[in-house]
């Protein structure tokens, strides 16, 4: 004598179906809004670098050292590098892009002033 399989139909055969949907989905939501989140801070540190770069060329185009220091550490440049060059004073600051899915960027801000020092001189 063969033995009578049952094949549930309706509501009850989806049981559990939701669970396991959430369970694979829930780590995809969650990298992607790591990544997402990640991205804008390292926008907001790109913009903010960018903004010391062009403060700290300003003051010391104007002779105001400890100014475009605080600048630049406020904005945590680890790179820094001033030039001197056709009345201008170019100031490149630089720093990684921090922690997360972009560690390995490295962010930069470049500006350049007219070099008031050097227009005075003339």
């Amino acid at each position: 004598m063969r033995a009578v399989q049952r094949v549930r139909c309706g509501p009850g055969r989806d049981r559990g179906s939701v669970t396991v949907e959430f369970a694979l989905a829930l780590p995809v939501v969650a990298v992607v809004l790591t990544v997402g989140i990640a991205g804008v801070l390292a926008v907001d540190g790109q913009g903010r670098l960018q903004t010391a770069a062009a403060v700290a060329a300003r003051a010391t185009a104007r002779g105001d050292e400890p100014a475009a220091r605080q600048a630049l550490d406020q904005a945590d440049a680890e790179s820094v590098r001033v030039e001197h060059a056709a009345g201008l004073v170019c100031v490149h600051a630089g720093r990684p892009a921090g922690t997360g899915p972009f560690s390995g960027i490295v962010l930069q801000g470049d500006s350049c002033a007219a070099d008031e020092a050097d227009a005075a001189g003339r």
